[in-house]
């Protein structure tokens, strides 16, 4: 593609709904994404990757998170890409499985051709399986994405050792006490597809940033949400844990089908689509 057409491409982008499509590692890869209105072709404009959970898709975590809203009032591009079989593969093998850090890699060099984005201002979350890919691309991919948010996800015990960015990393974490999908105290280690747990990986973030400070300033309503927020970090990065006590596997402050969820959100007054934004706006690389 010449930068000509590379214009064109991205004049042709409409505010509102988008699909999009690539080829990825043999297999053809689709995505929805929102564009605000504010959007010009001529301006850079922040990037924010959304993952979805296990059998969910890009329309359904878009439909939980309501990050479309957000992205209108603030200024922001959101894309939602669609796993495999709605589901995410961490490293590929033999048998056809992709790997899909291989893929966000390939998706963001995509969609630097497509869009108009700032390249020092491209963002991941998600949430579930969607949070544990996040996690991945933050050891694997911190050269592309300035910062990360994992909501109900943690770090693999097989990634662990492996997981070394040449650079300080920040990462917002959210995780309900009482998740009993993504367990707070995490996996036998020895079990397939384990979980380091929650504190483990809140350190193991402090750890690699050198962060030095510590405090909790940020204030939710009844106390249910208890914050650790670590600062001092190495290259201005910063780690931050919300903790829901008593919370579940679902995503704060966002839409559901389970009407005890809806109630639980309600008293929580935690927006965490909101709070990821608010974090990563302080974070560019």
């Amino acid at each position: 593609m010449t930068a000509c057409d590379s214009i064109q491409a991205k004049e042709k982008i409409l505010s509102g709904d988008n699909y999009g499509e690539l080829h990825d590692q043999g297999k053809l890869r689709t995505y929805y994404f929102y564009t605000p209105k504010s959007y010009n072709p001529d301006r850079p404009m922040p990037l924010v990757l959304v993952f979805h959970g296990d059998d969910g898709n890009g329309r359904s975590i878009s439909n939980v998170t309501r990050f479309n809203e957000l992205a209108e009032q603030k200024g922001f591009i959101v894309v939602y890409p669609d796993g495999i079989d709605q589901k995410w593969s961490l490293r590929g093998n033999g048998q056809g499985r992709v790997d899909d850090v291989l893929f966000v890699s390939a998706l963001i060099d995509h969609l630097q051709q497509q869009i108009n984005i700032d390249n020092h201002k491209v963002y991941a979350t998600g949430f579930s399986r969607g949070g544990i890919l996040t996690q991945a691309l933050a050891c694997k991919l911190p050269d592309k994405i300035a910062g990360f948010a994992s909501v109900a996800g943690s770090l693999p015990v097989r990634l662990k050792p492996n997981c070394q960015p040449q650079t300080s990393i920040s990462m917002l974490m959210i995780n309900g006490t009482n998740d009993r999908d993504v367990l707070y105290e995490g996996n036998d280690h020895t079990q397939r597809g384990a979980l380091v747990s929650i504190s483990d990986m809140v350190d193991f973030w402090r750890s690699h940033d050198q962060c030095t400070l510590s405090n909790a300033s940020l204030k939710f309503s009844k106390d249910q949400v208890k914050t650790a927020l670590y600062t001092g970090c190495n290259g201005n990065s910063e780690v931050w844990q919300l903790a829901v006590v008593n919370g579940g596997h679902f995503w704060p402050g966002g839409s559901s089908t389970d009407e005890s969820v809806n109630k639980f959100n309600a008293k929580l007054g935690l927006n965490a689509s909101e709070t990821i934004w608010n974090f990563f706006q302080r974070h560019s690389s």
